[in-house]
């Protein structure tokens, strides 16, 4: 699942990015509420988290602004504001959850979590082609009821590919959301990380679910295409 934080203290963000990639969240960062704004308007993410203090649009005003054209998508408040009257202000404006810093990231983690598992009848947390079975807010991995045990990295290709189901992904587009760089030059990991998946996901049964599009890239698919 892809989150977008809206946060321009450095070392904040720096914390809660490296503590949701731990937890194999895929994170983009903007540092002023327009920059944020303009990444939540353009790319589908599965929850904002969104501090106030923001230069050049405040939080409150982007959270109204997104609400305008997504009703649905979970967004969290942080921030050092802790007035009765700033928590009004900001869920009327159409946030889900309000946190104070300081904060604990196992607070901030359940929370989000907990607004994902929630989700909406348009955002499925379980994934699912043939029998391989993907939950998206425990992260668990099954085929044919089978439990298998992934990597942070191999779990996050896993979902970009099968979120991505039928759909062929360049090793450009997988390094930019997996690894949340586009390198050229390292794009040979994405070859590596494949292989350890399919080592994984494929091997083990008959039909074949990851597949290379020659010249092109990989995509998950219950037909062949190889």
């Amino acid at each position: 699942m892809r989150i977008l934080l809206v946060e321009d203290e450095e070392k904040v963000a720096r914390f809660i990015t490296l503590g949701l990639r731990a937890e194999r969240f895929a994170v983009d960062n903007a540092q002023d509420g327009q920059a944020g704004l303009e990444l939540a308007t353009d790319t589908p993410y599965d929850l904002l988290i969104v501090d106030l203090m923001l230069p050049a649009l405040n939080g409150t005003e982007l959270i109204r602004r997104v609400r305008k054209s997504n009703a649905d998508i979970p967004i969290i408040v942080l921030t050092a504001r802790d007035a009765v009257a700033d928590k009004v202000v900001n869920f009327e404006a159409g946030a889900d959850d309000y946190l104070t810093k300081p904060f604990a990231f196992a607070e901030l983690l359940v929370r989000v979590k907990s607004l994902l598992r929630r989700g909406s009848v348009n955002r499925s947390n379980v994934l699912q082609i043939a029998d391989l079975e993907i939950n998206r807010v425990s992260h668990q991995v099954h085929r044919r009821g089978v439990s298998i045990k992934l990597t942070s990295k191999e779990y996050a290709l896993l979902e970009y590919l099968v979120a991505n189901a039928g759909r062929v992904l360049s090793r450009t587009m997988i390094m930019e959301h997996v690894w949340d760089e586009s390198f050229e030059s390292l794009t040979n990991i994405v070859d590596v990380y494949v292989r350890m998946l399919r080592a994984k996901i494929d091997e083990p049964f008959d039909q074949k679910l990851i597949h290379t599009v020659r010249g092109a890239g990989y995509v998950v698919s219950d037909s062949g295409h190889e």
